[in-house]
């Protein structure tokens, strides 16, 4: 889901774990506000919110007062924020997905799976593959859904977090909305400490916005439901520009320098295929050389290794707005088809 994570992906293997997605804030070494206590101010802080909040969209005043009053500030939340990024190689950060565990539990998954995963795909046009190796990076197929408590890490982040405040703000705006509408137990929901939340690990907003009840109980529960995820990270893609049956990335070779033009005007699929020669890029299996592309660059030890990114690709990085995000999902992706279907090699 998201482009201000997208940078966070690159701190550290456990962070990369649970956020791989969510992808939606950028770090920063801003400092932070301490505050000289571990629960929000009932006068600067809780009041004004509240107010704003059933200005807007008629809660109850008293029941916003109990839940936000109950909130502890959290300095590990607080602590993970304020690092500044270390920017990973993609020689570093393709093990940390391409691992047999995996592949083999999302061969697994997807065999658990397989109907509600082929449902989504004839409804949305979105690869069974590509759905599974998303909740595979994500959260390890529902395994590691984040144990930090979300509405505490919100708050932390909207009242004590200045750099970041205004969209924290509005995700826990976000997520006090969806816990009324979906039911949750607010102050007990669990996720990543930027607020990211369930088997997809979908940010309030995304939520709100992108879950589906695909099993029809009547409930969209990314917390519990593999089928909801399923169908969900479905939808996600099909509203982020999903093209039905279309390649993902296709690898390219260059020369010269001209190629490094293509690389700087980044992940958005701009460039006819057709056109890449004249800056000095071959593209390999390009069947319909019309289709734009973008020249994707990912480092590796002792050399660099090249991939031209169409619109599927895209839609992936709008999940989390990193080419090496949206790499491993293929890659992961391209291992578990493979297993799935008894293909070795």
């Amino acid at each position: 889901m998201f482009r201000r994570l997208a940078k966070w992906l690159h701190r550290t293997r456990q962070s990369v774990l649970w956020i791989g997605s969510i992808g939606l804030l950028a770090c920063s070494g801003a400092p932070v506000q301490s505050g000289t206590s571990d629960r929000l101010d009932p006068d600067t802080e809780i009041a004004p919110f509240v107010s704003e909040l059933v200005s807007r969209h008629g809660f109850e005043p008293e029941r916003l007062e109990r839940i936000l009053g109950g909130v502890r500030v959290r300095p590990d939340v607080l602590e993970a924020i304020a690092r500044p990024a270390e920017s990973l190689d993609w020689y570093q950060y393709r093990p940390i997905f391409l691992t047999e565990t995996r592949i083999a539990r999302g061969e697994k998954f997807w065999r658990a799976h397989a109907d509600t995963l082929a449902a989504a795909s004839r409804e949305y046009g979105v690869s069974a593959e590509i759905i599974v190796a998303i909740i595979g990076v994500e959260t390890l197929y529902g395994t590691r859904k984040g144990k930090h408590l979300v509405l505490d890490s919100l708050a932390t982040l909207a009242f004590r977090y200045p750099r970041r405040s205004k969209f924290f703000r509005s995700e826990l705006e976000q997520f006090l909305l969806l816990a009324q509408q979906e039911g949750f137990n607010t102050p007990k929901v669990k996720g990543s400490y930027a607020g990211a939340m369930g088997i997809p690990q979908f940010i309030s907003s995304s939520y709100r916005r992108y879950a589906v009840d695909f099993d029809g109980d009547g409930v969209r529960d990314l917390l519990g439901s593999d089928t909801d995820a399923i169908g969900s990270v479905a939808n996600y893609l099909k509203k982020h520009g999903w093209q039905r049956d279309g390649a993902v990335a296709l690898p390219a070779s260059v020369s010269g320098d001209k190629y490094k033009a293509l690389v700087k005007k980044g992940m958005k699929p701009n460039t006819p295929v057709s056109d890449m020669h004249n800056f000095g890029v071959v593209v390999l299996y390009a069947s319909d050389n019309e289709s734009p592309g973008a020249l994707i660059e990912l480092t590796n030890k002792n050399d660099s290794e090249h991939w031209v990114g169409l619109q599927n690709f895209y839609a992936i990085t709008r999940y989390n707005h990193s080419s090496l995000y949206a790499m491993a999902v293929f890659q992961l992706a391209r291992e578990i088809r493979k297993r799935y279907s008894g293909v070795e090699g």
